[in-house]
């Protein structure tokens, strides 16, 4: 069976030729383009396997097509306003899109927006899902991280706001990009700001791992799948190589590129915007404000292929090419629905007018059904009261057991007493009188000899 193939999608900022264009990563050949708006920065994301998402640069809407449809935008998404960042989850379920200050989610089957996040006091300047879809992050130019439980985000009463699982607030400057890798909630994820640090953080505990100072900006991060190699792309058009298994046991460190001159990618004449890694690690994609995007080789860090584009490039990203890029009779399962700009249930009549159904399932007639948090909090109880149980109950066993054995060493001492008593009279007994020697028959013969004597005499 052949290896999937791997394809690299780029935009620019002028979209003379195309809007994206995606070629083949080794061999440089045109697959497919796209036409029909400028892509922004951080705003191309892949929905479902389906769709190519692109957020217009200054303009308040997302462009929408079908892989196989290139030449004909299928939708428009409306948005409140010029959207700044772009994502989709990777189980294809909800959008996500970053809007001034506040972000958005949207759900795909419905179209409905779920929930306005407005815990950044600036632009929202980048959005990542973890792999397996239970968290997303979102940078801003506020230099804030927020850290988000997608479970929390959607939970039933409105009353409630969503509260960060972890707010990281150790950058000085406005967060450039961000970088999350495999894990889940386990994941570690990688910051990138403008003061010239990338930053790696630990989703479950939220603790800093590591902090690199560069001596420029870092525009852009991006780590290999096995997280061994951490790539920086700098202001100045240098990329720098951080390996993290080799990295020395402290927390805070500074990159030194004349001791560290065999880790630097050069090449680009202006900052590098974009990075990305092949699957194996052995390729390193980047898109810079020169105007081109250059594969590297990360082993010798030679520069293998060169692309040249109209204007500053926006986006350029490795990905597995999906059966629908590659087959031209594949057509999504279902089209995408009219994406709402007000939150569910904000307008009056809005579900009755649009002919949907809410289907909460588990919802009693009587009674408003518990959010995610609370159930977690009744979970939370009933396994303290089991644990408090089952601690109640080994006490008293252990109380059992220690009466049971009281008893025992009762027992024993009044047999060791009763032994003591008996040796003792044993050996403290008085010894009996030894008996006589019975006489013979006849006496001896000298007393017969002396008694023959006196009777003479006599």
């Amino acid at each position: 069976m052949a290896a999937p193939m791997e394809v690299a999608v780029c935009t620019d900022s002028s979209a003379q030729l195309w809007s994206c264009v995606v070629w083949e990563l080794h061999s440089g050949a045109n697959l497919l383009t796209y036409r029909g708006g400028q892509a922004g920065p951080r705003g191309l994301a892949l929905l479902n396997g389906e769709y190519l998402l692109a957020a217009q640069l200054g303009k308040n809407y997302i462009s929408a097509w079908e892989l196989q449809r290139k030449d004909q935008l299928q939708q428009k998404i409306m948005c409140p306003g010029p959207v700044t960042c772009l994502t989709t989850s990777p189980n294809g379920l909800y959008v996500l899109a970053g809007i001034a200050e506040s972000t958005y989610l949207w759900e795909v089957s419905t179209g409905n927006l779920l929930v306005i996040l407005s815990r950044h006091y600036q632009d929202v300047s980048c959005l990542r899902f973890t792999g397996d879809s239970s968290y997303f992050l979102s940078g801003g130019k506020d230099c804030l991280v927020l850290v988000w439980s997608l479970c929390s985000v959607l939970q039933v009463d409105p009353s409630r706001t969503p509260v960060p699982r972890h707010i990281w607030s150790r950058h000085t400057l406005p967060i450039t990009d961000l970088h999350c890798g495999f894990g889940g909630p386990l994941a570690r994820v990688a910051t990138a700001s403008l003061d010239q640090t990338v930053k790696l953080w630990e989703i479950s505990s939220g603790e800093l791992l590591l902090s690199v100072l560069f001596d420029v900006s870092v525009m852009a991060v991006t780590m290999d799948l096995a997280e061994h190699h951490m790539f920086c792309g700098g202001s100045d058009g240098s990329i720098f190589q951080v390996d993290l298994c080799t990295w020395p046991g402290q927390r805070e460190k500074s990159f030194q590129p004349e001791q560290d001159s065999g880790k630097v990618f050069k090449g680009h004449r202006n900052q590098v915007t974009c990075l990305s890694v092949s699957t194996d690690g052995s390729v390193l994609l980047s898109g810079s404000h020169d105007e081109t995007v250059r594969l590297w080789d990360v082993q010798s860090k030679q520069c293998i292929r060169t692309m040249t584009f109209k204007g500053p490039v926006t986006n350029a990203s490795i990905m597995l090419a999906p059966l629908s890029m590659l087959s031209s009779d594949f057509r999504p399962s279902l089209p995408l629905p009219h994406f709402n700009k007000h939150l569910l249930g904000a307008e009056h009549g809005d579900e009755q007018h649009r002919g949907a159904l809410a289907l909460r399932l588990g919802l009693h007639q009587q009674g408003s059904e518990p959010s995610y948090l609370e159930r977690l909090d009744q979970l939370h109880a009933v396994m303290c009261s089991t644990m408090e149980k089952s601690v109640l109950g080994g006490q008293d066993q252990l109380r059992i057991r220690v009466t049971e054995l009281e008893d025992e060493v009762r027992n024993l001492r009044k047999i060791n007493r009763d032994l003591f008593d008996f040796s003792t009279r044993i050996i403290t007994r008085p010894a009996k009188p030894r008996r006589r020697a019975r006489r013979s028959a006849s006496p001896p013969r000298s007393l017969q000899t002396t008694r023959g004597r006196e009777g003479a005499a006599r």
